[in-house]
């Protein structure tokens, strides 16, 4: 099945590193002009380095003044993945305020007021769209100190669901991918200790964790037309995590 994204203008925020990175990459070479946004310099000078044809674009997103000023002069996007997200896991007795409003002003707050200039332009220009939001496993299923990340993505899960329904009869789709453990740069590090990677990988099936490009791969559908009909959905990407 051959995809492409001929003519689109994608933003993926948090693309520096991991799953926007691969994101980026991959939607370029499926023919799109792909503009990455990250809150670090050095990962999209590496970036567009490797790659020159990607627009980059450093803005901190827990900054919402800046997103809405900023977001709108990138229009017009026609296809956009919410990706950008910060992990701080602390024991439920042992949440801060100051870890709670970080974490939620990112992996939260941000994917809305971002969508929100987005779909604003997709509705102005009356052409459709589509916006994939990069939720977690964590949202449906309880993990050992992940009290406000769970929290985050189970909140982005909803909110996918209500702009399915509201931004639907505009021709703009929205559906989350929640993938289990990725093994990204920092998800082989965080995952690299058998004791703390057995109990989890024994939960899945499939006994592995997910690639990057498995994720990727996800994505690029979802935001395709093949997915024309596709809207609202959660995508499990997790090996069979959540069947069990």
């Amino acid at each position: 099945m051959d995809i492409r994204f001929d003519g689109k203008r994608v933003l993926v925020t948090g693309a520096g590193k991991g799953i926007g990175r691969g994101t980026a990459i991959m939607l370029m070479q499926c023919g799109a002009e792909v503009i990455a946004l990250s809150r670090t310099q050095s990962d999209l000078d590496s970036l567009a380095e490797e790659h020159p044809s990607i627009k980059i674009i450093v803005m901190d997103l827990a900054d919402i003044a800046a997103v809405k000023t900023e977001i709108p002069k990138l229009s017009p996007i026609h296809l956009l993945v919410n990706n950008a997200a910060i992990g701080e896991i602390q024991p439920f007795l042992e949440v801060t305020e100051d870890s709670f409003d970080r974490v939620v002003n990112v992996n939260f707050k941000s994917c809305l007021f971002v969508a929100q200039a987005v779909a604003r332009d997709m509705v102005e220009r009356g052409k459709g769209g589509a916006i994939v939001n990069v939720s977690s496993q964590a949202s449906q299923v309880a993990l050992q100190d992940h009290t406000v990340y769970s929290g985050t993505k189970a909140a982005l899960d909803s909110m996918t669901r209500t702009m399915a329904l509201e931004l639907g009869p505009k021709q703009i789709r929205v559906n989350a991918v929640n993938p289990t453990v990725v093994l990204t740069k920092m998800g082989k590090v965080g995952w690299s200790d058998p004791a703390k990677a057995g109990p989890m990988m024994s939960k899945i099936p499939q006994g592995k964790f997910a690639e990057v490009k498995d994720v990727v791969h996800a994505i690029l559908y979802l935001l395709s037309d093949k997915a024309d009909m596709i809207n609202g959905s959660t995508l499990a990407i997790d090996g069979g995590f959540l069947a069990c």
